[in-house]
């Protein structure tokens, strides 16, 4: 039985390869970016700033990333229905691998979607331009699929017009922002929810299944939850984990009835013409 509204614990490629195949609507991941930092970055005013610099985001070569890649992707196929999709997030560290690991694997790629952020960490060095976007790969688990889109929910976002594939959009911030006892960012690379929001009424249904194999701190699940799709999360840090459940715990799910729906137009029924 599929272990819905649940955060499993562990080793993400593990969890998902004792799932049932077939069996979940939708996949987002927000995997690690294999940064390759180097050294401290420093403010103007020579405070430090908080990077990534966790364990889970280092690998000894692109050759070892590489195959991180495709055993998770390889796992998160198996686990796709033939009409659901997998959306994936990136920064220029690892995107462009991550895309070449999705068409070799036989995921066919639907679109590229740049998040513009509204408000990005400025270049301190002075020595690139300032880096403002992250990119979503957004695939059919094959070329021929049926996949899901909502293209009139997305445009309802869009003031009533087809909806582009540059979304400008604020980093995650202020009281969304989980913070530790201390005031620390729980988890350095939180997404926010407005980004969530898209891809998940894009691309499922109410009562879809959403699984994300880097739960961090649950945004996919909270986002999931209040827009009546069910949600796996596989984590195996603990203090994710706690973060998370006491998250979703606190989040209300929609009433049903204020939930829209909205079939694909070849889905409606055929009303012959006149005359």
């Amino acid at each position: 039985m599929l272990p819905e509204n649940r955060i499993l614990v562990g080793d993400c490629i593990a969890l998902m390869n004792d799932l049932p195949p077939a069996s979940v609507d939708l996949v987002f991941a927000d995997p690690p970016y294999n940064l390759q930092l180097g050294g401290e970055l420093l403010r103007p005013n020579h405070t430090r700033v908080a990077g990534v610099d966790d364990e889970w985001d280092k690998f000894d070569d692109f050759e070892a990333y590489d195959r991180f890649t495709q055993d998770w992707m390889t796992a998160a196929r198996r686990i796709l229905k033939p009409e659901g999709s997998l959306w994936v997030i990136g920064s220029y560290h690892n995107i462009f691998r991550v895309g070449a690991t999705l068409q070799n694997l036989g995921f066919w790629i639907l679109n590229d979607i740049v998040w513009r952020k509204t408000n990005p960490m400025p270049n301190f060095r002075g020595t690139r331009f300032a880096n403002a976007h992250e990119t979503m790969i957004w695939a059919a688990r094959d070329k021929d699929a049926r996949y899901r889109f909502n293209y009139d929910a997305m445009k309802s976002l869009n003031e009533d017009l087809q909806m582009r594939s540059d979304w400008l959009l604020p980093i995650c911030s202020g009281g969304e922002r989980l913070r530790d006892e201390e005031g620390k960012k729980t988890h350095p690379t939180q997404k926010p929810e407005s980004l969530l929001y898209r891809v998940i009424l894009s691309s499922s249904r109410p009562g879809d299944v959403v699984l994300d194999p880097f739960f961090g701190t649950g945004t996919t699940g909270a986002v999931a939850k209040r827009l009546g799709r069910k949600w796996i999360g596989l984590e195996r840090d603990d203090t994710y984990v706690k973060a998370a459940q006491a998250r979703i715990d606190a989040v209300e799910e929609a009433p049903e009835a204020a939930i829209l729906d909205t079939p694909p137009k070849r889905a409606a029924p055929r009303i012959p013409s006149a005359g």
